[in-house]
């Protein structure tokens, strides 16, 4: 099936991952990670719950769960949302999800776009998205997100772009902490979890 007509369903977890046009940089500095998170928090927080993410210099992670069917009709609920929608096709309610994450990567290419004075696309399209079947699948593939920085030779659990030090402190988050540890048992394990290189086969 062609990934452009892959929805996103609800109650479903997947790993949301792109990176920049031949594999150039889509971060330049600190500031634009930071709006980054932040026009991710105003488009896709709405329709999903996240349990993970990393950015490095190139592309993104994001491991995420979308929102009930019920709490996605109610984020819909906003101005100039068209409740006759049809069923199927690019605007149906079925495509939100999908949507959001579009809205969310196309605001940040523009403001991107604008400061660096470039024209053109800045992420591969469309976004690349993964259905989480397992929660062994789920478990690893964190693992291997929060491991990214180790390719920078930066030690992971003090990089800042990353949601494993958010998990593993008591600081007020959007992650969903708690189900995270509940997920490796503890927060002991999510810790010893992670200082093992990560050999899962994706």
């Amino acid at each position: 099936m062609d990934i452009r007509v892959q929805n996103l369903e609800p109650d479903c977890f997947y790993h949301i991952y792109n990176r920049g046009i031949n594999s150039n940089k889509i971060f330049e500095n600190q500031e634009n990670y930071v709006f980054f998170l932040k026009q991710f928090s105003k488009y896709v927080l709405g329709i999903c719950d996240v349990y993970g993410y990393c950015l490095m210099p190139n592309h993104f992670h994001f491991v995420l769960k979308i929102k009930s069917e019920s709490k996605i009709k109610s984020f819909a609920k906003v101005p100039n949302f068209d409740k006759t929608l049809q069923n199927q096709g690019l605007h149906s309610f079925s495509s939100i999800a999908s949507k959001q994450i579009s809205k969310f990567i196309s605001s940040y290419s523009q403001s991107y776009n604008k400061v660096n004075n470039r024209h053109g696309a800045l992420l591969e399209s469309p976004f690349k998205r993964k259905k989480i079947e397992t929660e062994e699948y789920l478990r690893n593939l964190m693992i291997y997100i929060h491991q990214n920085p180790i390719e920078l030779k930066i030690d992971f659990k003090t990089y800042k772009f990353s949601s494993y030090a958010a998990i593993v402190s008591k600081a007020d988050t959007n992650i969903m902490r708690s189900e995270i540890i509940e997920l490796f048992d503890d927060l002991d394990n999510f810790i010893f979890c992670h200082d093992k290189l990560n050999d899962f086969e994706f």
